[in-house]
């Protein structure tokens, strides 16, 4: 079998951030990217604060204390905060703690939520665990301490298949079309779980990119990146998830492109489903997410709506320099 034959999936090597192909196929766990993995690998145990990014020097100056996990009694009231606003959420995590080789933590007692028909932004420098978290919600990598849960249901550790009929979504960063197959193809993968609704769910999807549909029996690979962006999104789409996964669906697009991925991206919200995004352009992320995330080594730096993160002065200093200016 071909590379051009085989699921996405199956084309990943053990040193590439995504292993998955379709959402709902088989996958296994992905090797963890090298910047999450030398960032857990090297962390002081003891010392639970935001990165600082004066100490890459190697001085020992402190990371500022209002970072919310410097101190226990800080992390205490967080969690508090996020027992209040997760009563009720679509999906939310519990004090997870993953990684991708034993005894080596990326996620260090995260928790987050989402609710039904909002769009979050997660955000964060690189090593700090934000598409770690993504997998781990979708059962690619082993959680080993906390609680994912969906409408109320633990649905930690299911495999993705078993996600993926109970409503969640995900598009992976990379390798997530079929190249040989041809549009329609693919959105086709998108129920093979449930066949009887492709006819149905190609109306929606095609209905919220018109493009895929003018244009369903070219070849995937034969697509642009942006294009096929759009193309993994609607194939997630068709299974109709109550939320969303998205990992970078900016990343290595141009300006152009970028802006039309998180133009769709705000589309697929309005249409009712619930998204979460990881996202390096943490500007344009905040711009159109209705709550953001910073996440730091692990854990939650700043939680606040995309509007206050982007005008904080400290999240500024620490996460978005001049992006926030730009």
């Amino acid at each position: 079998m071909t590379d051009e034959q085989r699921p996405p999936g199956e084309q990943s090597t053990p040193d590439t951030e995504q292993t998955t192909g379709a959402p709902g196929s088989p996958v296994g766990p992905s090797a963890a990217p090298a910047g999450e993995t030398q960032a857990a690998a090297v962390k002081d145990a003891g010392s639970g604060g935001a990165h600082d990014p004066s100490q890459a020097d190697g001085t020992t100056e402190a990371a500022p204390a209002a970072t919310g996990h410097a101190r226990a009694s800080d992390r205490a009231s967080d969690h508090s905060e996020h027992e209040r606003g997760a009563a009720n959420a679509l999906l939310r995590t519990d004090g997870v703690v993953a990684g991708y080789v034993p005894g080596v933590n990326i996620l260090n007692g995260c928790d987050f939520y989402v609710d039904d028909g909002e769009l979050v932004g997660i955000i964060g420098p690189n090593g700090a665990g934000k598409s770690t978290l993504l997998k781990a919600i979708f059962g690619l990598i082993k959680v080993s301490e906390g609680a994912i849960t969906l409408r109320g249901e633990n649905i930690t550790g299911l495999k993705a298949n078993e996600l993926v009929a109970k409503g969640v979504g995900f598009v992976p960063q990379t390798n997530n079309v079929f190249p040989s197959l041809t549009i329609e193809e693919n959105l086709e993968m998108g129920v093979f779980q449930s066949p009887k609704k492709f006819k149905q769910s190609f109306e929606f999807v095609t209905g919220l990119f018109p493009a895929l549909g003018d244009r369903r029996s070219q070849r995937a690979g034969s697509l642009s990146g942006g294009e096929r962006q759009m193309v993994a999104m609607g194939r997630a789409l068709m299974m109709e998830p109550s939320v969303l996964l998205l990992d970078e669906p900016s990343a290595g697009l141009s300006p152009a492109l970028q802006d039309e991925v998180f133009v769709r991206t705000r589309q697929i919200n309005r249409a009712g489903v619930s998204v979460i995004m990881v996202e390096q352009n943490a500007r344009r992320c905040l711009q159109i997410c209705d709550r953001g995330y910073v996440l730091d080594q692990g854990r939650n730096a700043y939680t606040a709506s995309g509007k206050d993160l982007i005008n904080d002065p400290k999240v500024i200093e620490l996460y978005l320099g001049t992006l926030a200016k730009a």
